[in-house]
């Protein structure tokens, strides 16, 4: 996901190199589903899908390109207690980013403007 409508903004610096970006509902759920198929029980379940998500959220900040292939490489490289606290950094991220029911009704005027500009995809149906 190269940008979001709705966020102020897309990605977070950790300050070393890397970034944490948002991702997109399919990211989400590719996570979900690779998480479902590492987990060999359920108590495995949150650090899998936890792996799984940083594993398309965490980039390097110069070119945009991931730290890790897939969750078993998060899983192999980095300690349980490094996967909670990056989870926890995006998790905290992600619900900034996302203006929710609380949004005013100045920043609502705002983002009713801003998405006129939209950008068009290369497929049919309007997207």
């Amino acid at each position: 996901m190269a940008w979001s409508i709705l966020a102020g903004r897309d990605r977070v610096s950790l300050g070393n190199g890397m970034d944490l970006r948002l991702l997109s509902a399919l990211e989400v759920l590719q996570a979900r589903r690779e998480a479902g198929e590492l987990a060999q029980e359920e108590r495995e379940r949150a650090l899998c899908s936890n792996a799984c998500l940083l594993a398309r959220a965490l980039e390097q900040s110069e070119d945009h390109t991931p730290v890790f292939p897939d969750g078993r490489a998060v899983l192999a490289g980095l300690t349980a207690e490094e996967i909670a606290a990056l989870a926890q950094k995006w998790s905290c991220f992600s619900r900034e980013s996302d203006p929710g029911p609380g949004l005013g009704e100045e920043e609502l005027e705002t983002l009713k403007k801003n998405s006129g500009m939209i950008r068009k995809s290369g497929f049919g149906g309007g997207c």
